[in-house]
């Protein structure tokens, strides 16, 4: 059964995500002009093409959930 991430994990990804974009890391989706990094981070998101994962600690060992 694949892990489904939390609200909360989907918001620190979003988050990090439009941080790393607000500081010149490249699109990964076709940008309109007054796209912000915010709304370019949840395209990628909803595309499943943001470059990022959870790594959760289950009973000591490490968990990683992507967003694909």
């Amino acid at each position: 059964m694949p892990e489904k991430l939390t609200k909360y994990e989907i918001t620190r990804l979003i988050s990090a995500r439009a941080q790393q974009l607000s500081y010149g890391a490249p699109p990964l989706v076709k940008v309109e002009k007054n796209s912000t990094a915010y709304s370019i981070a949840r395209e990628e998101f909803d595309n499943k093409v943001i470059p990022l994962a959870v790594i959760r600690n289950i009973n000591n060992e490490k968990v990683i959930v992507t967003v694909s």
